[in-house]
């Protein structure tokens, strides 16, 4: 289901008089932060989840060699 222009033109009236015209600017900004900590923290999950591959790798290569 996509947005088209009109709903997107509604969202943003309602949005307009829910909050004002003076607050619209933090509520941008705020916003912004919000999706800029959300990316960072997936890629810390990403980061997280391919160091972990390495490391589990580099455990079962250490037991390999304690084996032989």
């Amino acid at each position: 289901m996509r947005i088209g222009p009109q709903e997107l033109i509604i969202v943003l009236i309602i949005v307009l008089v829910i909050f004002g015209p003076k607050n619209l600017p933090k509520l941008g900004k705020m916003f912004g932060k919000t999706m800029k900590n959300f990316k960072e923290g997936m890629d810390d999950v990403e980061d997280d989840g391919e160091t972990k591959k390495t490391e589990a790798k580099s455990e079962d290569e250490a037991e390999k060699k304690d084996e032989e």
